[in-house]
C-alpha cells in the first residue's frame, strides 16, 4: 500500500488517465474529485462491497429449485 499525503488543491495521478484531486478538508472530512475514463467504475467501498455481494448471492442457487424448473 502507497500512503501519501496531499493538501487541499494537491493531486494524485494513477496510471495515465486517473486523476485524484483533493477538493476540501474540513472538520475530519476530505472531498475528493476522481477523473477516470467512464469504463473505469469508481465506487465508494460500501457500495463496492454491498454490489459484490449481490453478484456472489446471485450465483447462488437451491438445487432443488432448479429440478422443480427443469
Amino acid at each position: 500500500m502507497l500512503i501519501l499525503g496531499r493538501k487541499e488543491g494537491e493531486s494524485i495521478i494513477i496510471g495515465n488517465d486517473i486523476k485524484i484531486k483533493i477538493l476540501e478538508i474540513k472538520r475530519g472530512q476530505v472531498k475528493v474529485a476522481i477523473e477516470a475514463p467512464k469504463e473505469v467504475p469508481v465506487y465508494r467501498e460500501e457500495i463496492y462491497e454491498k454490489i459484490k455481494h449481490e453478484n456472489i448471492s446471485a450465483t447462488q442457487f437451491d438445487i432443488n429449485t432448479l429440478k422443480e424448473v427443469g
